[in-house]
């Protein structure tokens, strides 16, 4: 018998997800983090549409929202002068019941999923570092210190610094982050590069048109800027890149963590007909790396978030893409650990995971050199080619579905893993249930109990019926209506929930032949 059944290293969003999602399913686990206590400073700030609408399975969305600022428009502006005006909330409308990004600090995020894994009994052992790991009798052993022991300086006279700590379990999760330890101890490959760009974050507090609220975008210049409000008051997060003129005397510091805000002159022209600057609250600078783990799985050891993948800032899906690795592998855990399928399912995690990690470093690539980019043309392309077309494209309305889709992560799918199959409608399995709001409710409502479940828009077929009865698997009916049409759905079909919530299969007869197909064919025991 192991201790726990899944040790968890790293206890920042990814890692309290994981926690959460499975201690719902009834999962044992242990969370570690090597921090003495959470984490004071905003960092990650958006929190993008798919996240809220998973995070409401354990009634954590709304909650969210209401301490978040939502941000329902991004203003674009090239040489101190406002362009137009991007209304992205209105994209999504009808789409999801989050149609905005909301921001909202890090450390505000952590500390509300903190408080709701206690509901289940599970608290966050600190000052625990990770030293290393090592395969058992069908499971793993690890072995943790306490970090201040390399500097008992930090350690308060009431405190003893332990020996190491062992803890013993079925699986481990690394959520630790970009210098993974887990990563390294199973000895998996971080591929990728590091940008020669400089970033810097800074939260601030000021006034004037960009301080208003909404997000705001500099695009021209040596010095690319956004500005996202995190509250309706005077604070927001400024996003930037080091001009190009200081860069070379920037890349010369030993320690680049060492430059403070006033070392980069960010007082140009256009800034300051953008805001006033009145106070900096916090400010980093770093270089920005683009990497992904050649493996999501080694054994039992699996990785997750930051230390599965890392890549630039660009539309704020880093934290966000963890959240969703973190929900991907909990229920397939969860299966496995209750002997509901064979352990070949959690080999889906990776194929799954990595393949859209893969899509999101390479497009996040494309949109951060084009903004980075230095010289005449690409100064030429922000200031003018860019702002241009991008005023043209967003009347479209087509487009604007894209641009909603694609950077509230609503878009995707898992068509082509091997827990996919049918098609109804427009929707076939691996892809997202669409969100259908009619009267009062909506058909999310039932997502809450993170099981199996079947799904129909209008009437459901006897054989159906009984299938669901005789499994146990829950049939969840919905009277028809042109909405459910509109979204895609096919009247009278069945669509298979995974816990998820993306469909499995999708079934246009409404028989339940293709579930047991399905079910033999992934061999799982759900009943």
């Amino acid at each position: 018998m192991h201790e726990t059944e899944v040790l968890i290293v790293g206890a920042g969003p990814t890692g309290l997800v994981t926690a959460l999602w499975l201690s719902r399913q009834g999962i044992k686990v242990r969370i570690t983090d090597r921090a003495k206590r959470t984490a004071t400073t905003s960092r990650a700030l958006a929190v993008h549409a798919r996240t809220l609408e998973l995070y409401r399975q354990l009634d954590l969305g709304d909650r969210l929202v209401a301490l978040g600022h939502p941000l329902g428009a991004t203003n674009i502006w090239t040489q101190g002068v406002h362009r137009f005006r991007i209304p992205f909330g209105h994209f999504g409308m009808g789409l999801t019941p989050y149609p905005y990004i909301l921001i909202v600090p890090q450390d505000v995020q952590e500390r509300l999923l903190e408080e709701r894994l206690k509901d289940f009994g599970v608290e966050v052992e600190r000052n625990m570092e990770l030293v290393d790991f090592a395969k058992n009798d069908g499971g793993v052993v690890a072995r943790f210190r306490d970090p201040r022991t390399r500097n008992p300086s930090l350690m308060e006279s009431s405190e003893v610094a332990d020996d190491l700590q062992t803890c013993e379990a079925a699986y481990i999760v690394g959520c630790d982050g970009a210098h993974s330890a887990v990563r390294h101890t199973a000895g998996i490959k971080f591929t990728g590069e590091t940008y020669g760009q400089i970033f810097f974050v800074a939260d601030i507090e000021g006034q004037g048109p960009a301080i208003n609220g909404e997000g705001h975008l500099q695009l021209d210049g040596d010095v690319t800027f956004l500005t996202l409000a995190y509250d309706s008051k005077r604070h927001a997060r400024l996003i930037g890149n080091v001009d190009g003129k200081q860069l070379a005397d920037i890349q010369a510091k030993e320690d680049i963590s060492k430059v403070n805000f006033e070392d980069l002159a960010l007082a140009t022209p256009a800034m300051r007909q953008m805001m006033q600057i009145d106070k900096v609250n916090w400010f980093t600078a770093y270089r920005v790396h683009h990497r992904v783990a050649d493996k999501f799985r080694s054994g039992r050891a699996f990785l997750v978030g930051d230390a599965a993948h890392i890549h630039s800032p660009v539309g704020g899906q880093g934290m966000n893409t963890g959240i969703g690795d973190a929900i991907n592998l909990t229920w397939k855990l969860a299966t496995v650990l209750q002997r509901k399928a064979d352990a070949s399912l959690l080999d889906t995690y990776e194929s799954e995971r990595r393949a859209f990690a893969l899509t999101l470093v390479e497009t996040t690539d494309s949109a951060f050199n084009k903004l980075a980019a230095r010289g005449w043309l690409a100064n030429f392309m922000r200031s003018y080619l860019i702002p241009f077309v991008v005023k043209l494209a967003v009347k479209f309305g087509f487009v604007r579905r894209r641009i909603f889709f694609g950077l509230s992560q609503l878009k995707i799918q898992y068509q082509h893993s091997l827990l996919s199959a049918g098609s109804a409608g427009t929707i076939k399995g691996g892809d997202r249930l669409p969100w259908v709001s009619v009267g009062e409710g909506d058909n999310y409502e039932s997502l809450k109990q993170i099981t199996w479940q079947v799904h129909v828009y209008g009437d459901s077929s006897p054989e159906l019926v009984k299938w669901c009865q005789l499994r146990n698997i829950p049939l969840h009916c919905f009277s028809w209506t042109s909405q459910y049409g509109q979204a895609g759905l096919a009247r009278n079909a069945a669509y298979l929930i995974r816990p998820d919530t993306y469909v499995a299969v999708a079934e246009a007869s409404g028989k339940p032949e293709r579930f047991d197909s399905f079910f033999r064919y992934t061999q799982l025991n759900v009943s």
